[in-house]
């Protein structure tokens, strides 16, 4: 059979991925399942970026690190702008299905979650809500074993005869690397006069902006729609995505600003 458009990417199968739950069936729900299964989409391609950015990073590939953290950023920017299609559904809009979706939550999101954790935070509670679909629960305790962005980003440093070291965890829950003021002045010290480690650690903190502008866009499309309302299936809704802001995952790179 001849390869074509519709066979090489599914097509077909692609369009019946979108079964509504609402009866007599709603308008918008169509809207809301595309938009939540492109995420997904995306997620999976993040991972699969970040999987040779660390790769790049612990060989010591400044250019190939550079292009990669560019091509996430590119796709955080439209996580976020997509978010702009989400709020043009009005709250009464989303209430009119919103039943339907019983006990499923965008809290549930795994792939989320394994960014989180290669991004350096780890939430347990999350994390447990896995645990009745085991494929899931066990992928994000074997990533909870693999090396994170940061402990690539010092591996890169030492490549570059920096010697540093090797970041050690230091909390189960949350961010899982505490600051170190003395690794920020040595830091700070490496960015004046290794302009490719200096390329590399801008991106980093343009990553952490941007999964930090996610984030706020997020909570505040949650917020405009069910307000302080629990999330779909007992989740905590806004109050649990509040909580989340302004959560750096790089605070030693921002902490460097006070020592240049």
């Amino acid at each position: 059979m001849t390869l074509t458009y519709g066979s090489y990417l599914k097509v077909d199968e692609l369009l019946q991925l979108q079964q509504l739950q609402s009866d007599p069936p709603e308008h918008d729900e169509l809207l809301f399942i595309i938009i939540h299964q492109t995420y997904e989409l995306w997620f999976k391609q993040v991972l699969h970026e970040m999987g040779k950015l660390r790769s790049n990073l612990s060989a010591g590939e400044t250019w190939g690190s550079a292009k990669t953290y560019r091509r996430i950023l590119t796709i955080f920017k439209t996580l976020v702008s997509q978010i702009d299609i989400l709020e043009t559904m009005t709250p009464l809009e989303f209430i009119s299905f919103r039943k339907f979706l019983a006990s499923s939550s965008g809290f549930q999101s795994w792939q989320f979650r394994e960014v989180e954790i290669l991004c350096g935070m780890h939430s347990p509670v999350a994390i447990e809500l896995q645990k009745s679909v085991p494929q899931h629960y066990q992928r994000l305790l074997e990533r909870m074993q693999e090396p994170t962005l940061w402990y690539c980003f010092i591996e890169y440093l030492n490549t570059r005869q920096h010697q540093l070291p090797l970041p050690v965890p230091t909390h189960s829950e949350g961010l899982i690397y505490s600051g170190d003021e003395q690794l920020q002045e040595k830091l700070a010290d490496i960015i004046r006069k290794d302009p490719e480690a200096s390329l590399v650690s801008e991106l980093m903190v343009d990553f952490d902006e941007g999964l930090q502008e996610w984030r706020y866009r997020h909570v505040k499309m949650v917020e405009r729609t069910i307000g302080s309302k629990p999330g779909s299936g007992g989740s905590p809704g806004a109050s649990y995505l509040r909580s989340t802001l302004h959560r750096s995952i790089f605070p030693d790179l921002w902490a460097v600003r006070a020592h240049l």
